[in-house]
């Protein structure tokens, strides 16, 4: 494909991005992308494939499935001391904190910005436009605004429809609703420690195989990754998914402490995930 103006679609197959995405497919959001990008961590809920597997079926234009490998693999060999865990998302610290989180720009920006070079015929290593000739579409809503953030590459230009027509989650849902298209579930990895405690509960409830992987997680970060030589821990704290610095198994689920899909904790995910 030549680099001339392209429209592209985030698709993280949550409620912002598949309303983006079919909105655009009714004609409501112009100009028609020529695709859909989503980034697989491999580590989403099969809602979340489940949704893709839909899209992909009413969409006039194709979705591209990229993948910088499998999260949680990576995670369980670092904790093994196996492999470096470079890519890591922001655990909780016993002493306080979380880790600086990268797993947003190795599993999702990185391998979108790989496949946007691939769609305008950039070749491995070849310097791209100095200009945007690229139009990447974000599903943020407004209550999601601080989430917005320009792009890395001079060839690619950050945009969200959704800001620019003031809707709201809500309002994606009843979009999404008024046009007989099912709810999506909340894009993310399973054991993401950004989820608050309605989404825990709703996943212990209802899904337990993601509930099942994000406890596995959860008990194999706890004395951080090891070194590859001698096997000795290089966490001088113990690492958690929960916020409460508590085993995820054990946590009070009771409490009906956090409310809605949208409240991620202000600055998740540089606005690629969970949309």
């Amino acid at each position: 494909m030549s680099a001339e103006a392209l429209t592209i679609v985030s698709l993280g197959a949550g409620v912002q991005s598949s309303t983006m995405a079919l909105m655009a497919a009714a004609g409501e959001l112009t100009p028609m992308p020529v695709a859909a990008i989503f980034a697989d961590t491999n580590a989403e809920p099969d809602g979340v494939y489940r949704q893709l597997d839909y899209l992909a079926t009413v969409l006039p234009f194709p979705i591209h499935r990229v993948t910088a490998g499998n999260l949680t693999d990576q995670i369980l060999a670092a904790t093994r001391g196996e492999q470096r865990m470079d890519a890591r998302p922001p655990f909780f610290v016993g002493s306080g904190g979380m880790l600086l989180r990268q797993c947003t720009l190795d599993f999702k920006i990185v391998p979108i910005q790989k496949k946007i070079r691939e769609l305008i015929g950039l070749k491995p290593g070849q310097r791209g436009p100095r200009q945007p000739v690229v139009t990447q579409w974000i599903g943020i809503s407004v209550d999601e605004a601080h989430r917005m953030k320009p792009s890395r590459l001079a060839y690619v230009r950050n945009e969200w429809p959704l800001i620019d027509r003031r809707m709201t989650r809500h309002d994606c849902l009843r979009w999404l609703a008024a046009h007989g298209h099912p709810l999506p579930p909340k894009s993310a990895c399973v054991y993401c420690p950004y989820t608050d405690d309605s989404r825990w509960r709703a996943m212990k409830a209802t899904d337990l195989a993601a509930w099942d992987t994000a406890v596995r997680v959860d008990e194999a970060i706890r004395n951080g990754v090891k070194d590859r030589t001698t096997g000795a821990s290089l966490s001088p704290a113990a690492w958690y998914v929960h916020r409460s610095l508590t085993p995820l198994a054990d946590v009070d689920l009771t409490t009906d402490t956090d409310h809605g899909q949208g409240l991620l904790w202000g600055n998740e995910c540089e606005g690629m995930c969970g949309v």
